[in-house]
Order: C-alpha cells, then structure tokens, then sequence
C-alpha cells in the first residue's frame, strides 16, 4: 500500500498536521511504525518484530487468520443493520449467553466499550428510578461524556466531580486504606462503600449503580479481595441500586481460571449488567451489554426503541463467534491460565531479586509490576517504570504503564502470547535492572535469546522436521498461521513448550 511506502518521517509530520495532538501517541519522543501484526508481534516499516505485551484488543492475537476469514467471507454476502433477521445476531447471543450466569439472558450489541457503559447507564436509571452512581477511586469507564463523569481517572483533570457522582476507596490491598496483613480487606473495603451509600442517603439522593471493572486496570492492574463484590452489591441493593460489571478489559478468558472476571469473586455473585468490548471481536469494533430480563423489560417500558446502526451486524456477530470458536479450539483460556502463572513465578522471582519491584499482582495474563522507590513508603518509582519501558522498546518489547503512580508495569498481551515470551521479557527486564540499579541475590537462568528484529518466516524458527512438515503443508495450498516456537504444533502459536502437560489440558 502507498501509506506503507511512506517513510516514518513523512507520516508522523502529516500526523501532526492533521490529527489533535490530544490524539497521542505510545513513545512520542520516537514513535513506532507499525505497518503489520501477527500473533503477539506487530511489526514497523523496515520488517523489526516487537514483541506485545498490552495489547488485549488483539485477544486471540493480531490478524488471526479464522477472524478475518470470518469477517471477510461475511462481507462478501450481507452486511447491514439489525432490523432485519439474521442468524448470526441469535447464534451470538446464544454462544454468549452458555458463558454467563443464567440470569443475564439478554444481550445488546453495540460498537465500543463506551457505548456499551452508557447504555448500562442508561438501562440502571431506567430501571431503578434513581440517578446516582458510585465508582471505584481512580476508574476509566469510557470516553462519553457520560462516561468521563463516572471515571475519576478522567474528570479530576477535566470539570471535576459531579454531585451525582460518588468516589469510594479502590480496593488495592498493596497500597490502599486496607493491605495485605488486614484480617478481612474484602469487609473493610465494602463497609467503606456502604459508608458511601449511607452519606448519599443522608442527602437525599438515591443510588441507580455501583460501576467497578471486574479487575481495575487503570487503576494499577489491581485484584479485588474475593468477597468484596458480594458485599458491595448488597449494599447496593439495598439501596435500590444495580451492580454493573466492567468485563471491557479483562473478559472472555483472559483470567484464566474462569471465562468472566467476576467469577474469581466466587459463584454466588452474579452482577445485574455485564458490558463487554475491546477483545470481544479481537480488533473488529463490537461490544455488548447483558443483562437481566427484568432491567431490560424497565429499559423497553419506555416505548422508546433502541437501535445501532452498526451494533450487532451480520459481520461483526460473524467476527464475534470467530472469537469464541478460536478461543475453545486453541483452549486460550486454560493457555492464559497456565503461561500466566509461569510468568508470574518468574516475575516474583525478580521482586525477591530487586527491591525496585515492591508486588506482582495478577491473574491469568492480567499482570501487575508495582516499582517503588522505598519498601517501607511504597512510594511509586514512576521515572525508572518509564524508563524500564523505553528499554525494553530498545529490545524490541512493547509494555506499558498504569496507576495513579504511572508505576505499574502492566501485562495484558494477546492470548497467544507464549511461556518463551514469558522468559524472554523476563530476562531482559532483569538486565535493565540490573545494569540500571543493581541487585541482590543470585541470577535467574532464563532464555537471554533476544527476538529477531526482522520478520522471519515460520519455518526458520521450529526443527528440521518442523520445516519439513511447513514445507509440506505450503505445497498443498494450506494457509499457514505464524508463530513462535514449534510450528508442526497444530497450534503452534500457543507454544506451550516447557509446561507439565497436566496444565495444558481443556477448559
């Protein structure tokens, strides 16, 4: 294409004449030209592979070849709105429907996250009569300006708090009110929200939701204390409120033990509205919003007809049950779960090594990496997390930042992401610690092969016989989907290499 003949020169000044520059960029002192992705791996301009690791629109991983045969094959025959039949839109809203509490049994489809939110929004004060809503300290809910009000990780910077809006503790057991020793956090947590519904009653105001993603990402990849939901919601029942959960950025397996993230708070929670987005049509724009039948039935009372024009078309369900198929046939939830854990054990082997890491947080491929400047202070290393994540983009590895601190360094890669990307990022992140603030205790043995820096073919990674069974496969007419590590494995992009075979079983 002629954007790809461009130099990166030309395109960042075009860029910068023709885009905000409220439109920013990841590394804006050097940004990258990504031209293609792959995988867990994006590529720029001159072909350099950098490994992903934030990127988890890209659940089942960039460009997969069954999601764009879907939505291409979809495109060839009918693409248009809802208000006609079509069995795409039932057949995905059943398939979503066998992954959630029996209860939510009614799904609206949608374009992004933050439509998804403000139609949760809409359907809660609809429902409940009331207009208040209580969120999480630190939250991002979405770009609305609906949104943007119920997100204190937005509206402290902006017009500040509305009086309709209330702020309670986030539920961070590293830092936050309540720690690690406390003898209940998920208790004092919630009793902290019930402190807060209690105030607005004493003013009037009535409560119409309680927001909180299932697991906070902004707010610095935290891990609510299992029984903290259950709490909280009857708190805000009780006052007339519904419970909605955020699946946005954690949903659909990335957790590992459970398809949910709400379900790691324990079978008997189940949320009055789940929004779902961003991995849901793995880069596609799809979104959802499910929920009961009795907020749904307050929501159509109104006589008023809800309708989106590209919301729930035959191309994006096509897309969106591509999603659900590649995730139960290459078992990317009990991958998440397993390469998770790896990972993590490797990172809490590096906190043990350098005092800079204060906690590792996570579960499934949803890692936290809190830095400190003082054990004692907790005090967030903000500059050395920036300048951990320009480093590791010098080594071809893309990473992040989250937290009120700027601090965390967060992991939320596609699920294909795999146990030699686990060593591989780890290592390097331990010799930029090393070589930048020292360390104590002994070196860990991991894999210091640094990731080519050009585009390889497949087969120039696996065996001989892996070679030979590609080269087979190519001279039949098969597509052959790239990955690291063995490609003769009928998926080899889920590299499980190096796990007991009883962690790489079904979900």
């Amino acid at each position: 294409m002629a954007a790809d003949r461009r130099g990166k020169a030309e395109t960042l000044a075009l860029r910068r004449r023709l885009l905000s520059d409220s439109c920013r960029l990841f590394y804006p002192e050097d940004p990258i030209k990504i031209v293609r992705g792959q995988g867990q791996y994006l590529y720029d301009e001159q072909g350099a592979e950098y490994l992903d690791c934030v990127n988890n629109v890209a659940h089942v991983g960039h460009c997969h070849p069954l999601v764009v045969q879907a939505a291409h094959e979809q495109n060839q025959v009918l693409n248009t709105n809802s208000r006609y039949l079509h069995d795409n839109i039932v057949d995905y809203a059943q398939r979503l429907s066998e992954t959630l509490p029996e209860k939510l049994s009614v799904f609206y489809f949608l374009n992004s996250g933050s439509e998804a939110n403000d139609l949760a929004l809409r359907l809660a004060r609809q429902y409940t009569g009331h207009w208040d809503v209580v969120v999480l300290d630190h939250a991002y809910h979405g770009h609305l300006s609906s949104l943007i009000d119920i997100s204190p990780y937005k509206f402290r910077d902006l017009d500040g708090q509305k009086e309709w809006v209330h702020v309670a503790p986030l539920p961070d057991t590293y830092r936050g009110l309540y720690r690690e020793d406390h003898p209940n956090p998920a208790g004092a947590y919630a009793s902290e929200v019930e402190r807060v519904v209690n105030s607005v009653q004493e003013k009037g105001r009535k409560i119409a939701a309680f927001f909180a993603e299932s697991l906070p990402s902004v707010g610095g990849q935290i891990i609510p204390p299992a029984g903290f939901f259950q709490e909280v919601a009857e708190h805000i029942h009780r006052a007339g409120g519904v419970f909605v959960a955020d699946e946005i950025q954690v949903g659909f397996g990335r957790v590992g033990q459970h398809f949910w993230a709400f379900q790691l708070q324990g079978e008997d929670f189940v949320p009055d509205i789940v929004t779902m987005g961003k991995s849901i049509g793995n880069g596609h724009p799809v979104a959802c919003v499910a929920t009961t039948q009795a907020v749904a039935r307050a929501f159509e009372a109104t006589g008023v007809e809800y309708f989106n024009t590209f919301g729930g078309s035959p191309v994006s369900c096509a897309v969106g049950l591509a999603v659900l198929d590649v995730l139960e046939k290459e078992q990317l939830q009990a991958h998440a779960a397993s390469v998770g854990s790896f990972l993590t054990e490797l990172l809490r082997q590096q906190k043990a090594k350098h005092p800079i890491i204060g906690d590792v947080r996570g579960t499934g491929l949803f890692i936290g990496v809190d830095l400190i400047k003082d054990e004692a202070t907790r005090t967030p290393a903000t500059e050395e997390a920036n300048y951990v994540v320009s480093r590791m983009k010098e080594n071809y590895i893309l990473l992040s930042t989250d937290g009120p601190g700027r601090n965390v360094l967060k992991f939320k890669p596609p699920m294909c992401f795999s146990v030699d990307n686990a060593r591989h990022v780890v290592a390097k992140m331990d010799a930029i610690l090393t070589s930048k603030l020292g360390a104590q205790g002994g070196s860990l043995e991991l894999n210091l092969q640094p990731i080519a820096r050009t585009f390889q073919p497949a087969q120039e990674r696996g065996s001989t016989a892996s070679q030979e069974s590609l080269k087979r496969q190519r001279e039949q007419g098969a597509e052959v989907w790239r990955g690291p590590g063995n490609p003769s494995h009928p998926f080899p992009w889920l590299c499980l290499e190096g796990l007991p075979e009883h962690q790489v079983g079904r979900n």
